[in-house]
């Protein structure tokens, strides 16, 4: 008798057709998340020349992220608190009952903070949350059109019911067991050692295998489908565990993970300090070179 499979989950994505078909449904909200971790100002900048009528601006570092704390311990884009992530949420008309659907701009070469915000809203709880699948360009392309004008949503209450099964931490990537896959998003050079621009230290957690982000996207920045996911990141079954530099760019390779059938959850789950917080402690060790 054949082992029973659970159904796969629901897709994380939406059409930019969807889109633009339900942008007037009242319980729809979107995120604006364009970024450049070059220039602060650049998301901003692009969100005021034109953005997704009714789209709120989510900056990554004011909104999605915490504070820096001391000695780099929780990497350079902490997980915020719940509780201040929920009030903002609701600040600007998002409650729990909201249709959220966040995007960025593939185009950029940075296409990955739309995938953060929808980890983050996941992790507080929120069930319907969906990137858009080609971001701002696929928007475009679809006929919808460009405003300059800012949303004024009333407000609301959005009541965090946060997953910490989600997340997983240094203690859990050091006492991960062998059947564990560690995956470390960041570009080859920097895994291997080659470079690095942005943190103390250079190389990777030793035992983790490379699988860029940007492999998750394919032509025009459309995500790939599910079975090359699974293809590409190769874990099969097997539980894991997801890191970038700093909880950012590794958001992308759980959202493949969920699109190859693997919900968010104990099996992919994402070490959210990433490399900046491993390199916080001396005494965790690095590996440089090719592994796996």
């Amino acid at each position: 008798m054949a082992a029973f499979k659970s159904p796969p989950p629901p897709s994380p994505l939406k059409s930019a057709a969807w889109l633009v078909e339900h942008l007037s449904d009242p319980q729809v909200r979107v995120l604006d998340c364009r970024y450049a971790l070059t220039d602060p100002l650049v998301g901003r900048i692009a969100y005021l020349e034109g953005h997704v009528p009714g789209a709120i601006y989510a900056d990554l570092e004011t909104d999605l992220s915490g504070p820096v704390q001391p000695g780099g311990v929780g990497g350079r884009h902490p997980l915020p608190d719940p509780a201040r992530l929920a009030g903002w949420l609701g600040s600007v008309g998002i409650g729990g009952d909201s249709v959220v659907v966040t995007y960025d701009d593939p185009s950029t070469g940075q296409g990955f903070y739309a995938a953060r915000a929808w980890w983050l809203l996941r992790w507080l709880g929120l069930g319907q949350v969906y990137v858009l699948d080609g971001g701002w360009p696929a928007f475009l392309a679809a006929g919808g059109q460009a405003s300059t004008a800012e949303p004024d949503f009333p407000p609301t209450t959005f009541t965090p019911d946060v997953r910490g099964d989600l997340v997983a931490t240094a203690e859990d990537v050091l006492g991960r067991d062998a059947g564990t896959l560690l995956i470390d998003s960041r570009a080859p050079a920097r895994y291997r050692g080659d470079v690095e621009p942005l943190d103390r230290k250079a190389g990777h957690i030793p035992g983790a295998v490379n699988r860029e982000w940007a492999g998750a996207l394919g032509e025009r920045g459309h995500w790939q489908g599910g079975e090359a996911q699974a293809a590409r990141l190769g874990a099969g079954d097997a539980p894991t565990i997801t890191y970038c530099g700093s909880g950012v760019s590794a958001a992308p390779n759980l959202l493949a993970r969920e699109l190859a059938g693997v919900p968010l959850g104990p099996q992919n789950r994402l070490y959210a300090g990433s490399w900046s917080d491993w390199v916080s402690d001396d005494a965790r060790a690095v590996a440089t070179g090719e592994e796996g």
